[in-house]
């Protein structure tokens, strides 16, 4: 190799050298760079995670805006109460077959009983210590205990009870007691929050939030033919023992009375409902100053303004739009007649509240009592038109009724139902009360009437309907029932009872 290809291949390698040492030095400063870029990056994304800035593209959040609910949850827990019910379970008393086959006498088929603890929840009302609860929590109970949130156990008293709304009122004895105050169930809006509180026997003391999902239901819960159901629909998770709990407001007030959960499986599975406080207040109020509630009754049969209504009557009536309430029938001598309110009719609000089912029709009515005057909007062949009506009880009255005066209905000891037209025509009738149950101690049972019969005149004054019946009893016209008369539908036999003592 001569000397000039040595010179170029020495420079060859040294420009690779220091080429090598500049790469070098270029790679170790970026990646120093790189090094404390990412150190950078580190520490800002530190600071990020401390700083608001990261939430300039939410809302923004003021603490006033959002519900509280631990003032609500705070106040009211401690007015909420756990129920303990006795009561006697009619039974039969047990058979060995052992004994039968050695021939020991045992009273195979005799009646037995036994007693049963069940419960609830109720929440006190006063200071000195009114208590509400649903009336299936207490009903049929031979002793009720109280037990409040601090401990302490009551005896309690039934005031009254009121299975038309399943409201019951008790009684315990002291003061000071720690109690909740009324809210406004009519200004409850849709999407509001809402605890329910309850203390059933194993879990005292449960609070679930949700919010209000619909107001004026009628699920037909209530076996009565006058049961008033206008439920506060809510998602707080209700479960068995809830029931007679509070249902409460924002602001620690009591809206609600928790009644039931629509459910397959008997447990909670997305929604529950409460009996409003419009009608809880005045059903407690009368309870505690009658003994019974005053019912009032506006005198009409009606049907609600729906989507169903419209597409099966609409345009036989000339009716095009939802809501308000048909009237399809006017009692005689009722106070929707004696007001000028007519067949046909369609009521639009009462008392400037606006009817648009029939629930929230029976609710309003439920929150009045006999003798209160209420002012009615109905449409009449187009127009508008204002009535002022008196309403009266089922009797046609408007003085108050008393315990004494529902004496007679109660001593006839049953559960009756309207008899459908078709069996009326068939036993040849113009209508009647089937008795579908018989309660121990009432004439009833001690005639020995049977389910079933049908009652056409009682004191030999015509009954046709359960409302003839419940006028005829509590108007004072019959002082003691003495005999009834009707028919057993299954042989088509006539039959009298009477009683001697």
């Amino acid at each position: 190799m001569n000397k000039q290809a040595i010179t170029i291949i020495g420079s060859l390698v040294g420009a690779a050298l220091v080429g090598a040492l500049s790469a070098s030095a270029v790679l170790n400063n970026q990646k120093e760079n790189n090094q404390v870029a990412i150190s950078q990056e580190v520490v800002n994304f530190e600071e990020n995670l401390n700083s608001s800035s990261l939430l300039n593209h939410f809302t923004s959040y003021t603490k006033e805006k959002y519900p509280d609910l631990t003032y609500a949850a705070e106040n009211a827990v401690g007015a909420v109460v756990n129920i303990e019910v006795l009561t006697t379970i009619q039974g039969q008393s047990s058979f060995d077959p052992f004994l039968q086959f050695f021939g020991i006498p045992q009273g195979y088929g005799a009646p037995s009983t036994r007693e049963a603890k069940m419960g609830g929840s109720g929440v006190l009302i006063t200071d000195d210590g009114y208590v509400v609860t649903n009336n299936h929590v207490v009903e049929n109970a031979t002793k009720v205990k109280v037990k409040l949130y601090d401990g302490r156990s009551f005896d309690a008293k039934i005031v009254g009870t009121d299975p038309t709304t399943d409201v019951a009122l008790l009684k315990i004895e002291g003061e000071g007691f720690p109690f909740l105050k009324f809210g406004s169930s009519d200004d409850l809006r849709l999407g509001e929050w809402v605890l329910a509180i309850g203390s059933p026997f194993d879990l005292q003391s449960t609070i679930t939030a949700g919010i209000v999902s619909a107001k004026a239901r009628n699920l037909g819960a209530i076996p009565s033919q006058y049961s008033v159901e206008s439920f506060i629909q809510t998602d707080a998770a209700v479960n068995p023992g809830n029931s007679g709990g509070a249902l409460v407001n924002t602001a620690g007030e009591l809206v609600g009375i928790n009644t039931l959960i629509q459910s397959r499986t008997g447990s909670y599975v997305g929604y529950s409902f409460a009996v409003p406080s419009s009608i809880v207040k005045k059903v407690v109020v009368d309870l505690k100053e009658y003994g019974v509630v005053q019912r009032a009754m506006l005198g009409i049969q009606y049907q609600e303004i729906n989507a169903d209504f419209l597409e099966a009557r609409g345009k036989e009536l000339g009716i095009s739009e939802v809501g308000g309430a048909w009237v399809a029938e006017v009692t005689p001598d009722g106070a929707a007649e004696a007001a000028g309110i007519q067949k046909g009719d369609i009521i639009l609000s009462i008392d400037d509240k606006k009817i648009d089912s029939s629930a929230k029709l029976s609710e309003v009515v439920a929150s009045k009592r006999p003798g209160e005057k209420i002012k009615i909007s109905v449409k009449r062949e187009g127009k508008v038109k204002l009535f002022e009506v008196t309403l009266r009880n089922k009797a046609g009255k408007t003085d108050p009724v008393s315990k004494e005066d529902l004496a007679t209905l109660l001593s006839l000891g049953g559960e009756f139902a309207d008899v459908a037209p078709k069996v009326a025509r068939q036993l040849g009738i113009s209508g009647g009360v089937r008795v579908t149950a018989v309660k121990e101690g009432g004439f009833l049972a001690k005639a020995r009437v049977r389910p079933g019969f049908v009652i056409t005149h009682i004191n030999e004054m015509a009954v046709n309907s359960v409302a003839d019946l419940e006028r005829l009893l509590e108007s004072g016209k019959v002082e003691k029932i003495t005999n009834i008369d009707g028919i057993y539908p299954s042989t088509g036999r006539g039959a009298s009872y009477s009683l001697v003592e």
